[in-house]
């Protein structure tokens, strides 16, 4: 069995384990006993997630189709504690073009997925989930014993424009269903402390799915957010000792006016302590917050920019608020330099209130991490307000 795409050849487990081409065998073999091989759907929605034939489940595992690459983000955004497995296919033959500073140029037929799933508290799933570390992929597959899949999304790039789907798991996890009006999923997360937090997951619509990846308030087009070269230059989890956006380059995949990862620019891993902490609270709030708030975002009208290159009042320093109302937490800026418990972004990362949380979607729950690394941030600010 050849594989469809050069860069199915270069898949291995993780940089740290074993042999990569004992590892690649495996795969090929396991892969190839899907009944659906990746399609792009031109014009219709297949009810079934198992029709676009990206991953699929097969004796307890969640498998990456032959020809389907998995990758990561730096620093990935926060999405209720749900861990992500994202993955990439390209019709073979076509190739993704480098943008420096924007999401890379898909071709028409390309087909994003991210799959959330939770650590489960029990053997039999009761709604009851943890905080932990997804697993390694072993032979391309993700073991499903211990995890519950709670939805895959899709961003599907047809000839007009980007498509965004939502498919939710079945409790037996064999397949997942098309919700085009969405869904909430009731669950209880425990933390690590033992705590523990009755939240409402939501699956997306596709209006919801348009407010985050619709970056421009003017054009509304829909756009990945995460595919861009500050998310993706980092060192591969799939690719053997390489830096991912050299793998792509290597395998054919991505093409532009440069040569290797060193030119691209890159953001911070937020959990990286030999990073500084401005480069990784920069890095949080990129993916985070920055999609809507950036001069042309959807949040443009309050005046904030979180990309990583914003400074000063656009960043939210001695910014007082232009129409947050019951959002500012009876704080006076975005920023107090040295008092995070004066700070409007802080108070909208705790806040689980509907009302003035931050981001508007896609959480439910504090992200207490998150916060932290932020209020840290803010301490270690220097100067004042007048």
């Amino acid at each position: 069995m050849i594989p469809t795409r050069k860069f199915a050849a270069q898949f291995s487990t993780s940089p740290f384990q074993g042999e990569v081409w004992a590892v690649i065998l495996c795969f090929l073999v396991t892969a190839c006993s899907a009944d659906v091989k990746p399609v792009f759907h031109a014009d219709e929605n297949p009810e079934s997630l198992s029709d676009w034939g990206m991953v699929f489940e097969g004796d307890g595992h969640l498998f990456v189709n032959e020809g389907v690459l998995p990758y990561d983000l730096a620093t990935p955004l926060f999405s209720d504690y749900a861990l992500k497995l994202r993955t990439l296919w390209t019709p073979d033959g076509k190739t993704v073009s480098y943008d420096p500073d924007g999401p890379f140029d898909f071709p028409v037929g390309t087909v994003v997925t991210k799959t959330f799933y939770y650590p489960r508290e029990n053997d039999e799933w009761d709604g009851v989930v943890t905080i932990g570390e997804a697993p390694r992929l072993s032979q391309m597959s993700l073991p499903l014993s211990k995890f519950q899949l709670v939805e895959t999304r899709l961003l599907v790039r047809r000839e007009a424009k980007w498509d965004a789907l939502a498919y939710v798991w079945n409790e037996e996890q064999t397949d997942a269903v098309l919700k085009r009006t969405g869904d909430i999923k009731p669950m209880t997360l425990v933390r690590d402390d033992d705590e523990r937090e009755a939240f409402a997951y939501l699956v997306p619509n596709v209006n919801q799915c348009a407010a985050c990846h619709a970056t421009n308030a003017t054009t509304k087009e829909i756009q990945p957010i995460g595919l861009k070269a500050s998310h993706l230059n980092k060192r591969s989890n799939y690719s053997h000792g390489l830096n991912q956006l050299d793998h792509w380059i290597a395998a054919g995949l991505l093409t532009g006016d440069f040569s290797n990862a060193g030119a691209a620019p890159k953001n911070a891993d937020w959990q990286d302590e030999t990073a500084s902490l401005d480069a990784r609270a920069r890095a949080y709030l990129d993916i985070n917050c920055s999609h809507c708030h950036n001069p042309v975002g959807p949040a443009d009208t309050s005046g904030l920019n979180l990309k990583p290159d914003a400074s000063g009042p656009a960043l939210g320093r001695c910014k007082s608020p232009i129409a947050a109302g019951g959002g500012t937490g009876g704080r006076p800026y975005g920023l107090t330099p040295g008092a995070p418990e004066q700070s409007i972004t802080l108070f909208r990362m705790e806040t689980t209130d509907p009302g003035a949380m931050m981001p508007e979607l896609g959480r439910a729950v504090a992200h207490d991490e998150g916060v932290a690394l932020i209020a840290e941030w803010i301490t270690e600010m220097e100067g004042a307000c007048g």
